[in-house]
């Protein structure tokens, strides 16, 4: 089984066996082009590239027969668009989650028409990383551009008609578009005029279990695979990450940190927020994703690397260990609370739960008794009670969770791991369970072609490696400082909007 993932910086192609070892792995990364603060874009064909290598290395390095693989499933970044012409040839870059340009259009859609109702039959919160907004600025930028475009799609789907010739989108993908009735499991037809398009134009919604068989010429040999294998559409990257760490029950929560994060769990129908904090993406017919991204995670562990640490870095290099064990080491000798220094990381603006992409990051409590070491501390305590903040969002939906696990490259720290359990005052436990939406996508793909009636089967492929317990004396510090780290990301809306209004003005965007 060949699981694919579709990142925003690398394509991962992993050949599993069925028990879930991995047989064969192949990474291919590609830029992320980012000329000005707003704009985030990609070459769409060395994706494709990247898809079609990656599959291919994994066949060759495996050696295992072609028709001894049992389907390729497929995982995928969410909320990239791209215009078509009539051929596929793309007459846009894609637009990754991550470009703002539709700032202006995510605010007047949020406040003047009518975005809280759209939210709430489509599950997508109104935010610059939605394509519906996407679609707006480029009506309104781009007018001749977007008149001449035949379809606008998003990355899955420009790899799925290079690979079949057919434009599809899944449940998952379509639903994090803000154009998708979840109830209708259809596109919604405000939505689509909202967007200045029509329905024609767009993509044909099929389930994440939709199978996709007779790969054009050339390709079956190209991959290594049979034409006939077959091509399991699948989901987004953020609802196969849960599956794939066993976070599909009732009240367990999958809490990732890797470059951005996420918190998510699943529900057993379409579920949204009253106050619009949280989305809500399609798994399967039967299982919804809810939750909330966040744009800062561990990029800001490596801002701090990169533009406070260059001595450690140094001293790293001479020891021979990686910079930021010594990074660690530094934070952990500071106690829990760093002195009262709070760190808020909204450094790339946020989403999850300020859904504000004016939003910008700030040290609040700074006295002449806090050094480096404070400040290192008290950033990593900043994207965890970020992290919080989300879950307390959801708590009003689910109540508490009954476990939460945690996962992403932030699993690696202990100290993270702990500073989690302490701010969550909860157990934190770590499965041991390696590209989470690449082994999510094959049991999405085995309950495709009917070989496991459930998506239990997962547990039997995964373990756990860590766990930690809340540490009660740092748990009521914590709680301590919440209140006063929620009051100031409140009390700062209007400057926020300010300040980022004169560092476009400054930037000349």
């Amino acid at each position: 089984m060949i699981g694919v993932d579709i990142g925003t910086t690398s394509t991962k192609a992993v050949l599993f066996e069925e028990n879930g070892r991995i047989a064969a792995q192949s990474n291919q990364g590609y830029p992320l082009h980012q000329p000005s603060p707003s704009v985030a874009e990609q070459d769409p064909e060395q994706i494709m590239n990247a898809v079609t290598q990656t599959i291919a290395a994994v066949m060759r390095d495996s050696a295992v027969p072609a028709e001894a693989v049992l389907f390729v499933s497929f995982s995928s970044a969410m909320h990239s668009v791209i215009a078509v012409d009539n051929t596929g040839k793309p007459l846009t870059a894609c637009i990754t989650w991550a470009d703002n340009r539709s700032a202006a259009c995510a605010a007047r859609l949020k406040n003047e028409l009518g975005g809280h109702e759209l939210y709430l039959r489509t599950g997508t919160p109104i935010h610059p990383m939605s394509p519906i907004t996407k679609l707006m600025w480029l009506g309104e930028e781009q007018p001749e551009l977007f008149r001449q475009a035949y379809k606008f799609i998003s990355i899955k789907e420009y790899i799925f008609a290079k690979l079949f010739g057919e434009y599809v989108i899944d449940h998952s993908i379509a639903s994090s578009t803000g154009m998708f009735n979840l109830e209708k499991l259809d596109w919604d037809e405000e939505a689509l005029s909202i967007a200045g398009i029509t329905r024609e134009r767009l993509s044909i919604p099929v389930p994440t279990t939709h199978i996709m068989q007779g790969l054009l010429p050339g390709l079956a040999a190209e991959l290594g695979l049979l034409s006939s294998t077959p091509f399991i559409v699948g989901a987004s990257d953020g609802v196969l990450s849960n599956l794939g760490v066993g976070a599909i029950q009732p009240g367990v929560i999958a809490a990732t940190i890797g470059t951005s994060g996420a918190i998510r769990t699943v529900v057993d129908r379409p579920l949204t927020d009253p106050k619009g904090r949280i989305f809500c993406y399609a798994l399967t017919e039967k299982h919804w994703v809810i939750g909330g991204p966040v744009n800062n995670g561990g990029m800001l562990f490596r801002w701090v690397r990169d533009e406070f640490a260059a001595s450690e870095v140094e001293t790293a290099k001479r020891l021979g260990i990686d910079p930021y064990e010594v990074l660690t080491r530094i934070a952990e000798q500071v106690p829990p609370g760093s002195g009262g220094l709070l760190f808020h990381p909204y450094l790339t603006g946020e989403r999850a739960p300020l859904w504000n992409p004016d939003a910008r990051g700030s040290f609040f409590g700074l006295t002449m008794n806090h050094h480096k070491e404070h400040m290192i501390r008290s950033v990593l305590e900043g994207v965890i009670f970020n992290m919080y903040t989300v879950l307390l969002a959801m708590e009003e939906r689910i109540g508490r969770p009954s476990k939460i696990l945690a996962t992403g490259g932030f699993a690696r720290s202990s100290l993270w791991r702990q500073m989690m359990a302490d701010i969550f005052d909860q157990e934190v436990v770590v499965p041991e369970s390696f590209e989470s939406s690449c082994l999510g996508a094959v049991v999405l793909g085995l309950y495709a072609i009917r070989r496991i009636d459930s998506l239990d089967h997962v547990f039997g492929m995964i373990g756990s490696t860590h766990q930690h317990q809340p540490i009660q004396e740092h748990a009521k510090v914590y709680k301590q400082l919440l209140p006063i780290y929620i009051s100031v990301f409140r009390s700062l809306e209007s400057q926020y909007e300010a300040i980022a209004g004169f560092q476009r003005e400054q930037s000349g965007e």
